[in-house]
């Protein structure tokens, strides 16, 4: 609240601010990890941060709704849906007499920083209220409303944008906060409907959230396999009608038993005029004579807690938030915080408002081309990846018969979600352009093993009904085990040039990439591995070179975050408890550490730093201190992760004993292992989608190499390698140089982990024990 007696507080000495935080517009899953992450991260600098609640209705009226925000007031907030600070439309603020209002509620609070959180419309609102400040400022003390001795320390006002939406539908990021989770309520629904459909071959037609975006939509429909979807900036050809039902038509013929049609509630044809999901269902209905039914999701998409990424990307941008904030000048333009594939950056909030606009423009004047373009090249990609991966009859898409190869995929090493979804779209992608894919059961050990059994032996053609539904599953349907190719690798060179393998695609972890570094040390004596050879990682540890994201992560970190939920509620309603949480990831601690992240976890426990008692000693005195100052039951429990091979002394069990015998009995401790439930059941969205994308570039890399000999495939340093996500970029790394470079054999984890700057925002944002550093 304002002071009593009416003066401005003075300014924060140096650089430090107060920074108001505020969320606006559609609440989305993760906007409260936002507003945790700038309050400690605030505190942490020194500044104080500010909760302004309702949105811009709190800026508007001020009082109790604009509160200094302490420490533990945002405690477990990452975990929790919605937006607790709350968010309301605000007409006031529309007008310049609101904002004049806002802009003296800001001066007398002494907030010199706003940090926004919402969709297009209320950063745009944000943005006008910063180009507007000086003119406020002056008309407050021409009316009297304030001296101009008060506003004299605020003539600049400095905005930073978050975007929190489900609809993904701002330009110049990749994902905005919120719209995974949305996703994720989707598929989950979907899946359920498709076994529905599945038990009584109906054709089910399901609307989801997408006035003018259809990310959504797209990505449902890449993560469930639909056969059909509707977009506002691709709409279908004039003939759509004759063009739904004949893909639909073909693949019941196929043996395809259910329909799936998912359609943006924005979706219209190329005229403009609304497709509606009636009329879709009576077109199947009457067209083609099938039992079909219509689901709209509605607001369902919006609710329940956020998904993992959510958790860590809110965590992370709001921390970038703050950053940009200090960092800021009166000359810096407004920027709103993006991320670009694994890459946080800051772009001019003006330019991304500017071509989100330019999107709706776009497709107001029938030019979707360009409303394609407009959209970021991830959005482009996935609907190049869908349309290839999905039809079934493309001969546009087929290549000259000297071009076709028999291409090869195998699983090695544990299971890990997604790794399905791969297949199927490398499979279809193969069948699309006339390749031959070609299934390895079982991994190398399958190969050699089994590959002539009868009546069917290991090494099998695969056809595109035999991988529909796999888009959805968990595990490896065609088997995977830990098996290396040096357990016997002249069979597997005989076996390689017995079936005539062009080309070999693999999908696992470091074990896959230990294979696929013999295979290509074998080139030399074994002509058979001359071959192009590309790895597309999956494992839940996230610890291959070349690439900062595996398949199969992601699902992990979405089951351990439910897992560590419950715990919480455990030690919640306990009472002053602490649980120790062992997790996965070998000796990789990205999935403790992004866990923690997503979680709030008081300590995270790591291969790459280790564990000794000066550490625990600490970490137990800052436990006691917290749960000391406690405020009310539901703060009560706590959380550590542990990595499984964090240390060789300490194991999660015995951190637990020496954490309650230390403990004196002020607090207890109880270990808890979920093991192999961190794999998962279905793999989570982005698993799914960013399976089907990469797996694609996967094969489009190996036919890149049809025609050439085995000695020019050998000479090619880049004929194996590994796709990755690195930083803002998709890249092919050389097994060469990353074999050389970058690989840390010994602990089986890149030499650089790009993850590990997380630990210290993990360290920051928990209040554990750092020098210098005072909590409040």
């Amino acid at each position: 609240m304002a002071p009593l007696n009416g003066n401005v507080p003075p300014a924060l000495e140096g650089k430090k601010r107060r920074i108001g935080v505020m969320t606006s517009g559609g609440d989305a899953p993760g906007m409260n990890g936002v507003v945790r992450a700038v309050v400690r991260m605030s505190i942490s600098k020194g500044c104080e941060p500010y909760g302004i609640y309702e949105g811009y209705e709190g800026l508007v009226q001020g009082g109790s709704l604009i509160k200094r925000m302490e420490w533990a007031d945002v405690r477990n907030w990452v975990s929790i849906g919605g937006t607790l600070i709350g968010t309301a439309r605000c007409r006031a603020f529309y007008e310049r007499p609101g904002r004049l209002k806002a802009a003296k509620n800001m001066v007398l609070h002494g907030i010199d920083a706003l940090i926004v959180c919402g969709g297009d419309g209320s950063l745009t609102g944000a943005d006008k209220f910063r180009a507007e400040w000086p003119g406020l400022l002056k008309e407050l003390v021409e009316t009297k409303e304030l001296t101009a001795a008060e506003t004299a320390q605020f003539q600049h006002l400095n905005i930073v944008g978050l975007v929190g939406s489900i609809d993904n539908d701002l330009s110049s990021t990749d994902a905005t906060i919120g719209c995974y989770s949305s996703l994720g309520t989707i598929c989950e629904s979907v899946d359920k409907i498709d076994a529905t459909a599945m038990s009584h071959q109906r054709a089910f037609v399901i609307e989801v959230m997408g006035r003018h975006c259809g990310w959504l939509a797209l990505m449902a429909a890449l993560s469930t396999g639909a056969d059909f979807v509707f977009i506002p900036e691709k709409p279908p050809s004039g003939d759509w009608e004759k063009q739904m039902c004949t893909i639909i038509k073909e693949r019941r013929a196929l043996g395809k038993r259910k329909t799936i049609v998912i359609i943006a509630e924005g979706a219209h044809d190329t005229e403009l005029h609304k497709i509606s999901p009636i009329r879709v269902k009576d077109l199947l209905t009457n067209k083609l004579g099938l039992d079909t039914r219509i689901t709209t999701l509605g607001h369902l998409q919006r609710g329940g807690e956020p998904c993992a990424y959510d958790r860590m990307l809110s965590t992370l941008q709001g921390v970038e938030a703050v950053h940009a904030v200090l960092d800021a000048t009166p000359e810096t333009p407004t920027p709103v915080i993006c991320i670009i594939e694994n890459k946080i950056v800051r772009k001019r909030l003006d330019d991304a408002i500017k071509a989100t606009h330019a999107v709706a423009e776009a497709i107001e004047a029938k030019d979707f081309s360009e409303a394609m373009k407009l959209r970021d090249s991830e959005f482009s990609e996935y609907y190049t990846a869908y349309m290839t991966t999905t039809a079934t009859d493309q001969p546009e898409l087929l290549l000259p018969k000297e071009k076709r190869m028999r291409i090869a995929i195998v699983h090695v090493g544990a299971p890990a979600g997604g790794m399905n979804a791969a297949t199927q779209s490398a499979v279809a992608y193969c069948l699309a352009r006339g390749h031959t894919p070609i299934a390895i059961h079982n991994g190398f050990p399958g190969l050699t093993r089994h590959h002539d059994d009868k009546p069917q032996g290991s090494v099998r053609e695969i056809k595109w009904l035999d991988t529909e539904g796999w888009i959805s599953t968990g595990g490896s349907e065609i088997g995977t085990n830990r098996g290396l190719p040096s357990a016997d690798i002249a069979k597997t060179a005989e076996c390689f040039a017995l079936y005539k393998f062009d080309a070999l695609f693999v999908v696992g972890g470091f074990e896959a990439f230990t294979a696929l570094s013999e295979l290509r040390k074998g080139r030399g004596e074994y002509p058979s591995f001359r071959i192009p050879m590309v790895l597309l990682p999956a494992t839940v540890s996230n610890n291959v070179p070349g690439t900062e994201y595996s398949i199969g992560s992601d699902t992990c970190l979405n089951a351990l975050v439910t897992f560590c939920d419950a715990i919480r509620v455990s030690a919640s309603s306990s009472r002053r408890r602490v649980f120790v949480v062992e997790t996965q990831g070998g000796r990789s601690g990205y999935i403790a550490t992004v866990a923690g992240l997503s979680i709030g976890a008081v300590a995270v426990y790591t291969p790459e730093e280790g564990i000794n008692l000066n550490m625990l000693t600490q970490d137990i005195e800052h436990l006691r201190q917290s749960f000391a100052t406690d405020r009310g039951q539901n703060q009560a429990g706590k959380l550590i992760l542990c990595n499984e091979h964090a240390s060789e002394a300490f194991d999660s069990m015995e951190i637990a004993k020496i954490i309650k015998e230390e403990a004196k009995g002020r607090f207890d401790a109880r270990h808890a292992i979920p093991g192999h439930w961190q794999q998962g059941v279905r793999p989570s969205p982005m698993d799914r989608v960013r399976a089907v994308r990469l797996a694609s570039k996967c094969i489009q890399f190996l036919e890149g190499y049809a025609g050439q000999t085995e000695e020019a495939i050998a000479a090619d340093s880049q004929s194996s390698a590994v796709i990755g996500i690195k930083g803002a970029s998709v890249i092919f790394s050389s097994m060469v140089k990353l074999e050389r470079d970058e690989t840390d054999w010994k602990e089986r984890r890149p030499k650089n982990e790009f993850w590990i700057a997380m630990k210290t925002v993990v360290d920051t944002l928990s209040g554990r024990p750092n020098p210098g550093v005072k909590r409040n």
